[in-house]
């Protein structure tokens, strides 16, 4: 194994796992924690070892929002300094923009103080203190989770709200962004990931329900939708994200540049 690639991952989940497929087929080593991992979270001496000698480390892991901590910085913060970092962030650091566009140089909810994410915008903030490359995720989609899957399963909604859109990004597209900035040896810095169009979550359960040659869900208004706190808070942003640095600094391409490409080729690899 080649020492300079060496990757640590904290929380081996559905997009981390990506990743590490992607670098473990060039030749990476791969050390992860999470269920799907080979390393205990909890073991801190085991966890220090595999950081002397890891050349990259990349963190999944969410803050506590009960808390408002980052596991991964309050647990091993003290012992990632002077090293690769990424974080998988969220386009959630942004709050609600009224459906304008963001971009990195947005200013973040933990640097205003307002809006209702401050957990991951503070997490978002400390990573970047540290010097890592801060991966900034709308919504993902892939296999086993897209927009097919919802409607297959009766849970798909179409919500009646003409003027509310979201940004979102095909997880193959963000394992390409962050493996281009490891080969790069991008800046530190924040990266928004997400598609070239912005757009209604009703747009897209219209265009899975056309592709799957199904009726889609009846029309509702927000209150009709009975939805959980979690998910109003969901629609209660509204925000354009702007992909334009990752194209620039890490000559990231989308092989996914819109929703319908994305569920397409989902569709067409299940076929």
């Amino acid at each position: 194994m080649n020492a300079d690639k060496h990757l640590l991952i904290f929380g081996l989940g559905y997009t981390a796992g990506r990743i590490a497929q992607s670098l473990s087929a060039q030749g990476w080593q791969i050390t992860a924690t999470g269920s799907k991992g080979n390393l205990d979270f909890e073991d801190r001496d085991a966890v220090l070892a595999v950081l002397d000698t890891a050349s990259h480390v990349l963190s999944s892991v969410p803050p506590d929002r009960e808390k408002g901590a980052d596991p991964v910085l309050e647990a091993y913060g003290d012992a990632l300094e002077n090293r690769s970092l990424a974080y998988l962030s969220s386009t959630g650091v942004y709050g609600d923009a009224g459906g304008a566009w963001v971009d990195e140089s947005t200013p973040t909810v933990a640097e205003t103080g307002a809006g209702r994410r401050n957990a991951r915008a503070e997490a978002d903030a400390a990573w970047l203190k540290l010097g890592a490359h801060n991966f900034r995720l709308p919504g993902i989609y892939g296999p086993g989770r897209s927009a097919f899957d919802r409607v297959r399963e009766g849970k798909a909604r179409r919500i009646d709200m003409p003027d509310q859109v979201f940004s979102r990004v095909h997880v193959d597209d963000i394992v390409a962004g962050v493996v281009a900035a490891m080969e790069r040896v991008a800046p530190a810095g924040a990266y928004n990931l997400g598609d070239d169009l912005p757009a209604s979550g009703k747009a897209v359960t219209e265009e899975a329900c056309r592709l799957l040659g199904v009726e889609p869900p009846p029309l509702e208004t927000l209150e009709e939708a009975n939805l959980s706190e979690m998910a109003r808070g969901f629609y209660s942003e509204n925000r354009r994200v702007a992909n334009g640095k990752a194209k620039r600094v890490l000559g990231w391409s989308l092989r996914y540049p819109t929703f319908k490409e994305g569920l397409a080729a989902l569709l067409g690899a299940e076929r």
